[in-house]
């Protein structure tokens, strides 16, 4: 029988990495997500989970043993991801209350409050040179003075059985006091790309283009973007500013590639993801499945809002790749 891992999510989302976790052995004992729909869609996929739809800060500043009933150390494993934002006093070696005001602040707390053997904590790429690296210094600094000792690395999606280049940060902590070790998976041999997964995608709601969107997207080819335009379509569709190295403008999936990262707007004109074969945008179940969501996953309200919750997720085999490894560390004797 398989050992049973406690796992606490903050900033869960619509539950990619939640559920990633869950196929990889962890039982969530805990979500806690601001957004309403968000939290409807994990109650509505997950009625057995315990979905806390609060601010994080009216949460980690309750007693936490006492609110889910764990003694402070017993916890296995806390992930999440807050949202990026700049720390106004970063550098300053104030510890903790560098990052005040920020969501990293909760999740430190969390961290402080509760000291579980190891966390996940993941974000964009982008946080290793957020305010010249200063950011990310102070997030380790913090980490280091809860007691852990940390690993990080920026894995590809599309490496762990994600049809889609999409980069995350994430740093894998461990309770210093621990004799455990960790090692990020390996890649996969095989890359998936788009036909692997849409070519028998379920229909669902989606976006749709403009007549004048289609007036210019009839030109772009599968793979192609706005330099496909006639010189005059240019001058007419693409500010002369985002003539140089952008190519998001107007831009064309291809059936044998992975996809572009999935955002939380399928149809913006500098970040499209027009179909390989269809003049549309991805369907919701489309987007889901790039972000490897199993089809009986439901998502809840408006189609803004589904496709948002689904551009925010954690790939959900990429989050079980990573569990696995987490899971082996923390079972293997």
């Amino acid at each position: 029988m398989s050992k049973e891992l406690k796992e606490i999510e903050l900033f869960a989302g619509a539950g990619g990495l939640a559920l990633g976790l869950e196929i990889a052995g962890f039982k969530n004992i805990a979500c806690i997500e601001i957004d309403k729909n968000a939290s409807e869609t994990l109650r509505l996929n997950r009625p057995n989970w315990n979905i806390i739809n609060k601010d994080i800060s009216e949460v980690s500043s309750q007693n936490l043993e006492k609110l889910f009933n764990i003694k402070k150390g017993e916890l296995d494993l806390l992930s999440g991801g807050a949202p990026c934002q700049p720390f106004s006093y970063a550098g300053k070696k104030l510890g903790l209350e560098d990052t005040r005001g920020t969501l990293f602040y909760h999740y430190a707390t969390f961290l402080k409050k509760l000291q579980p053997k190891m966390f996940i904590f993941e974000n964009v790429k982008g946080l290793l040179t957020n305010n010249n690296g200063k950011s990310f210094e102070t997030i380790k600094s913090i980490f280091e003075e809860e007691n852990y000792n940390i690993q990080y690395k920026v894995l590809n999606a599309n490496d762990y059985n994600v049809p889609q280049n999409r980069y995350r940060l994430i740093v894998i902590g461990i309770r210093k006091d621990l004799d455990i070790s960790f090692t990020f998976p390996k890649e996969y041999e095989y890359k998936p790309v788009l036909k692997d997964v849409l070519e028998d995608c379920p229909k669902s709601e989606g976006s749709t283009y403009s007549e004048k969107k289609l007036k210019y997207f009839k030109y772009i080819p599968e793979g192609g973007n706005w330099t496909n335009l006639p010189k005059e379509l240019i001058d007419e569709y693409v500010p002369k500013n985002l003539r140089g190295g952008s190519r998001g403008c107007l831009r064309r999936l291809d059936r044998n590639a992975p996809s572009l990262t999935i955002l939380t707007s399928p149809q913006q004109k500098l970040t499209e993801r027009c179909h390989y074969a269809e003049l549309r945008p991805l369907t919701i179940r489309e987007s889901a499945r790039i972000q490897s969501f199993p089809d009986n996953y439901k998502f809840v309200g408006s189609v803004s809002s589904q496709y948002k919750q689904i551009g925010n997720a954690v790939p959900v085999k990429l989050a079980e790749a990573v569990g696995k490894e987490l899971y082996k560390s923390l079972t293997e004797e």
